[in-house]
């Protein structure tokens, strides 16, 4: 056999080298991919049973005094009890009561203050819902007042019932209404000036 030249074996190596593939210039295998899903579901919010109070003031105005007493009316804001709760949410046999009580009124000149017992209120119902089940508070009258009902002449001094359910189940995810004509009623020698008292309205369950 004749052999090879320097330039043939040269050439030889090199076509071997170009016939095995490089792992450079290999395919890719194909990705893999994994969908990742999650449901989340709305936040349910727990009803409640709230006070709400449509204003923060009210101005008594002179009106049907006399010689010997001087009065002052108003209105209470409209006072609504609303709730949103579901019947799994009230305890059994749950009753709620709004309940309502005045300081002294201050003189805002030193005046000797008027005591609690001389503001008088009479709730008024405006909506009840259909029920039945919702009432409004009886009257109290003042101190200087002859009582309407047995004893009822001693003012807002303690706590006194403005709007009130005795079954919460059966009322529950409604909206109720009331307010309360107000009654101040002092002697005619009270001194001038400006007083100032503060209603305290609380929602009993």
């Amino acid at each position: 056999m004749k052999p090879l030249s320097r330039l043939s074996v040269a050439a030889a190596c090199s076509v071997l080298a170009a016939a095995v593939p490089t792992a450079a210039s290999a395919d890719p295998a194909d990705p893999a991919r994994v969908e990742v899903t999650v449901d989340i579901t709305e936040i349910k919010e727990p009803g409640v049973l709230a006070l709400t109070v449509a204003g923060n003031a009210v101005t008594l105005q002179e009106n049907g005094s006399d010689l010997l007493i001087r009065q002052f009316t108003g209105t209470l804001p409209t006072v609504t009890v609303t709730d949103t709760r579901t019947l799994d949410e009230i305890p059994a046999g749950s009753a709620w009561a709004v309940l309502g009580s005045t300081s002294d009124f201050t003189g805002t000149a030193g005046q000797a203050p008027i005591g609690a017992e001389h503001l008088g209120w009479k709730p008024r119902l405006i909506n009840g819902g259909d029920t039945g089940l919702v009432s409004e508070g009886e009257e109290v009258v003042t101190v200087l007042d002859e009582p309407t009902q047995p004893g009822n002449d001693v003012g807002l001094v303690d706590q006194e019932l403005l709007v009130s359910t005795y079954d919460s189940a059966e009322v529950t995810g409604g909206a109720y209404t009331v307010d309360a004509g107000l009654t101040l009623r002092t002697p005619a020698d009270v001194a001038a000036g400006s007083y100032r008292s503060t209603l305290t309205l609380s929602l009993f369950e």
